[in-house]
């Protein structure tokens, strides 16, 4: 996958949308060029049999990008498979919650509590925390979680999309912990090594929709439940390097492209200091307005990736939306459990696109005000 250096050729606004959402312009570039002729072959990567040379050399490359990204060692698969994170939620419960064990759920959000409900049709569930009162805007301190004893695994979302709120570090617990990171995957050091599963949909950090990116410990492999239908099996796909059948090439295409650009612009750790300076623009422009905007989450628990923000009027959330689309910046309607507003600013989402976005909350504040 050689990188190009096109220039850009169309007139593109500010997508601030949770998901599907802002891909790297020259990832889109390439992918275009790709579409009707990859590597020199004559045909497109979309026409390309999953188990040719070509599409091989594809999934090895997108495999030791992701395994360098994370850090992981040998001691750790990594698959790509279809399927979104609501998807895997319910295929990790049905894989690694054995009968008559419990498996622990933090609940700090929708996603977090959707994948407790999937885990209910296999097994035994336990809520070790629930941030349903104070309508999620915060992280648990650990003193806060309730295990039960001896869980099977414990499952969290590191990053809430909906409610912008983000974990600082990962819960303590001895055991396996399993990580839904579907909006920030990528986006922050982060001990991936220290994870038995980390997971994410591609459609929101790292390429479009239609797959997911799984980083799981061989060992828990060798502890998937008996009677499974191969297909529904992680250690049967890991068997089959991620293509027992025909997987989403397109998306592991562009994913592995993903990876690539990560790399080209100094790593996941150049990306976290830009990610910390892009949202920071944003919380200044909220808590620098006297109180006209509103942050939903708590300051410790702010996520870089997504930042719900309202007014005190619904009325005027609609006008300032309905302004911000007049001046390029689309998407930012928040989600209905929380309303107001809600600017995604995933890791290929622009410098500019923030300081476009908080110069008009600026203005906007200083004639409604």
């Amino acid at each position: 996958m050689t990188m190009m250096n096109a220039q850009k050729t169309t007139e593109r606004i500010y997508n601030f949308s949770a998901g599907p959402s802002t891909l790297p312009e020259s990832v889109l570039e390439q992918a275009r060029e790709d579409l009707l002729d990859i590597q020199g072959t004559g045909i497109g990567v979309l026409e390309h049999s999953h188990r040719g040379a070509t599409i091989t050399e594809v999934f090895t490359e997108s495999l030791e990008l992701c395994r360098e990204l994370s850090g992981v060692g040998d001691d750790h698969e990594i698959l790509f498979l279809s399927g979104g994170g609501s998807h895997h939620a319910a295929m990790l419960a049905m894989n690694f919650l054995p009968e008559g064990r419990t498996a622990d759920y933090l609940l700090t959000g929708n996603w977090a509590r959707v994948a407790k409900e999937y885990a209910d049709s296999y097994g035994r569930t336990h809520v070790a925390f629930d941030g349903k009162a104070s309508v999620y805007d915060r992280i648990p301190a650990n003193d806060e979680v309730t295990f039960s004893d001896d869980p099977a695994y414990v499952h969290y979302c590191s990053n809430n999309t909906i409610y912008g709120t983000s974990f600082e570090a990962p819960p303590k617990t001895s055991a396996p912990l399993f990580v839904d990171m579907s909006s920030e995957m990528f986006s922050r050091t982060w001990d991936y090594s220290g994870h038995a599963v980390s997971y994410a949909c591609a459609q929101k950090n790292l390429g479009p929709a239609a797959g997911s990116c799984l980083i799981i410990r061989k060992d828990l492999l060798e502890r998937t439940n008996p009677g499974l239908p191969k297909i529904f099996s992680y250690a049967a796909n890991a068997d089959k390097e991620s293509r027992l059948n025909t997987p989403p090439v397109f998306t592991i295409y562009m994913m592995g492209l993903v990876f690539k650009w990560i790399k080209q612009q100094g790593g996941v750790s150049e990306l976290e200091a830009r990610n910390r300076e892009k949202a920071a623009i944003i919380y200044d422009a909220i808590d620098g307005s006297g109180g006209f905007w509103i942050a939903h989450a708590e300051k410790d628990s702010r996520s870089m990736m997504n930042i719900p923000f309202r007014t005190s009027d619904p009325e005027m959330d609609k006008r300032f939306i309905a302004e911000a689309q007049e001046n390029g910046m689309s998407t930012l309607k928040g989600h209905r459990s929380v309303g107001g507003m809600r600017a995604s600013i995933y890791n290929a989402f622009p410098r500019s696109g923030c300081e476009a976005l908080a110069a008009l909350m600026n203005d906007f504040a200083a004639r409604n005000g």
